[in-house]
């Protein structure tokens, strides 16, 4: 049995508050205004959800040094919270703000105590949605035909239906040098994408690829992108999604 928690209207500005606390770029002079206000935020957020929340249980988020470039979160311009949903324990809660680490693979929140950020055990997340991406778990051990080298993780779900389409979105940190400057690290952002057909999950990391897992309907899906305007190559994620929902209904 599902149990919804109320979302508390204070949520919707938490995102612009904390965003001065996570990119250091909030005046001094509004400082004081900030902290009350967010304090009053996650107060609310206290008072809706209980300290005593099975929501709050994981490690301690560590911020990343300053000196590496760009951000480990998802979506590529994220820069702090966003108001979300999470299915934790079998329970779902809706107005939580959090962010996604690609980095390191980790859904991290705001706890109760009004700055403190934490990572919730990933093992007992089956999904969670913010920012309009949805993202479920998969667990390895559970998954009997994989020909694609799936790993347990978190996975964007493009398209869920009959067949089933599926993204993995990664980032490393790298490093450059030049003869005029010093050693710069930054994050490098990837993605990975995987069909599901029948019972078999299929890795497929280009258009042709996509098209040999649906190649008796390959001709068909060609004019239906076509029709509708959408390039492979400029959008895959829209075309994969798009061609998914298509051969499910052909």
């Amino acid at each position: 049995m599902k149990r919804h928690f109320p979302r508390p209207v204070a949520f919707l500005i938490v995102t612009t508050l904390f965003a001065g606390k996570v990119s250091g770029q909030q005046s001094s002079g509004d400082s004081t205004v900030v902290q009350a206000s967010l304090a009053q935020v996650t107060s609310n957020f206290y008072i809706a959800l209980g300290q005593q929340s099975r929501l709050f249980n994981g490690k301690e988020y560590q911020a990343y040094d300053r000196n590496i470039k760009g951000t480990a979160l998802y979506p590529l311009d994220a820069q702090s919270l966003e108001v979300g949903m999470v299915k934790y324990d079998g329970f779902t809660y809706t107005g939580v703000p959090m962010m996604y680490d690609i980095y390191q693979d980790e859904l991290v929140a705001l706890l109760y105590n009004h700055f403190s950020l934490y990572c919730l055990n990933k093992e007992r997340v089956s999904e969670f949605s913010f920012a309009g991406h949805h993202f479920v778990r998969l667990n390895t051990d559970t998954i009997l035909n994989d020909k694609s080298g799936l790993t347990t993780g978190f996975y964007e779900q493009l398209y869920s239906g009959k067949t089933e389409v599926l993204a993995r979105h990664i980032k490393t940190i790298q490093h450059s040098t030049s003869m005029e400057s010093a050693v710069e690290t930054f994050f490098l952002e990837s993605h990975d994408y995987f069909l599901k057909k029948g019972n078999t999950w299929y890795k497929v990391d280009s258009q042709g690829a996509f098209y040999s897992v649906l190649k008796d309907k390959k001709q068909v899906l060609q004019k239906y992108l076509r029709d509708n305007n959408i390039t492979f190559r400029e959008t895959p994620e829209l075309a994969m999604a798009m061609l998914a929902a298509y051969y499910d209904r052909l």
